[in-house]
């Protein structure tokens, strides 16, 4: 037994000197990997906090005008070539303009060319701008900007925090007279938008017209907008788990419709149709005009080929698919109800609904049945789901 023991104590002596650095090192090991992998939550957190938006797309631009807003000061990376903007130097803003596969920078009497440009804060953070189409429209907005040349135009895509944007969307979605509530039921459907239904554009994430969400300038800080986001902050509706896209619509018929009604694929959420008491007491008419050649592909609740018109004719001549056709001549009149797709939550609708006193969660509850409210970062665990509100039970629809 003595031998034994004292054998054992050989071992130790022997191998432990050996075995101490090993170990060390190991834990080492361990400990960097999980730095690592915190790292990388936290980025890629981060990450999913910004959205890319192509601004200004809309009128295909060759030249633009970045200019710094008042308290701010730019910093345009033009490749090699750096140019702070700022009004107290006297330089504050610049000229960008299409040439060749590159731009033109012009800064007073600085001259760029580059590939691309890129405006941010001193130390790379988001920073307040004024973005200019000359002659034809200008839009403050904050985050980060790059311009870079395609297909014979700039590309402006700006890189902002999602709650920004989020703000921006509802105020330019929004009525000024709108209440509060209802203004949060946007908030949330908009937020939802962004945070699931990237994949529709190739140079970024969305545009800033109705194709995606209508974006303009961010709202005031003291803005019931402003106050609606705060609110509803990180808020996105979900369905089987996972946040969706949520559509939404300026005015239906007085029910909204499915996608599978207006002869669009299926979405990741099966959008009921539902009752609006308000459109149905309160239908926003319209009647247009176009010719027989134009209507000849036309079709009642057929979005495609309403969109197909509305992009060749302007966005006013067909607003709905609620409509009839009759020939004069030859033309065709067209008379309708309601405005845009009617699919989703119904604008006019949460704003009566919001007059009389719902919430912003009934507002949602009747607008997407089957639905949660879920904070994000959004996790499921075990099938559990967690953050989330249940805004509902399923119902009954009634059809009519």
């Amino acid at each position: 037994m003595k031998t034994t023991t004292a054998a054992l104590r050989s071992m130790v002596a022997l191998f432990f000197p050996r075995l101490l650095p090993l170990a060390v090192g190991l834990l080492i090991l361990i400990q960097a990997r999980a730095v690592t992998d915190a790292q990388r939550v936290r980025n890629s957190d981060s990450s999913v906090a910004f959205v890319r938006i192509g601004v200004l797309g809309l009128f295909h631009p060759r030249q633009l005008m970045v200019t710094a807003a008042a308290g701010s000061a730019l910093v345009v990376q033009a490749d090699e070539e750096r140019i702070v903007l700022e009004r107290s130097s006297g330089r504050s803003a610049a000229s960008v303009r299409v040439s060749g596969s590159g731009v033109v920078v012009q800064a007073g009497r600085s001259v760029v060319r580059a590939s691309a440009l890129y405006v941010s804060g001193r130390k790379n953070e988001p920073v307040d701008f004024v973005l200019a189409v000359p002659g034809k429209i200008e839009r403050h907005y904050r985050g980060r900007l790059e311009i870079r040349p395609g297909s014979g135009q700039l590309i402006a895509v700006i890189t902002m925090d999602r709650e920004t944007a989020v703000a921006s969307v509802v105020a330019a979605e929004s009525a000024t007279d709108t209440p509060l509530e209802a203004l949060k039921a946007q908030a949330v459907a908009a937020r939802s938008y962004l945070v699931a239904g990237r994949g529709r554009h190739h140079d970024f994430d969305f545009c800033d017209t109705t194709h995606c969400q209508f974006l303009r300038e961010p709202p005031a800080i003291d803005s019931a907008a402003t106050k609606a986001v705060a609110a509803t902050r990180d808020m996105v509706m979900a369905y089987d788990s996972q946040p969706f896209a949520a559509m939404y619509t300026h005015s239906c018929r007085g029910r909204t419709r499915t996608p599978t009604e207006l002869r669009l694929p299926p979405a990741a959420y099966p959008y009921y149709s539902v009752e609006c008491k308000y459109c149905r007491s309160h239908p926003a008419r319209w009647s247009s005009r176009i010719s027989a050649q134009d209507a000849a592909g036309l079709h009642s609740s057929d979005e495609s080929a309403r969109l197909n018109i509305d992009r060749r004719l302007g966005w006013s001549t067909v607003p709905s698919n609620d409509f009839s056709m009759k020939k004069q001549g030859d033309q065709v009149v067209l008379e309708g109800t309601g405005q845009g797709h009617g699919i989703g939550l119904c604008q006019s609708g949460a704003r009566a609904m919001a007059a009389q006193g719902a919430d912003f969660r009934q507002i949602l509850t009747h607008y997407y049945p089957n639905t949660t409210i879920v904070s994000l970062p959004w996790q499921v665990y075990r099938g559990e789901k967690r953050n989330a509100t249940n805004l509902n039970s399923p119902v009954a629809v009634a059809h009519y």
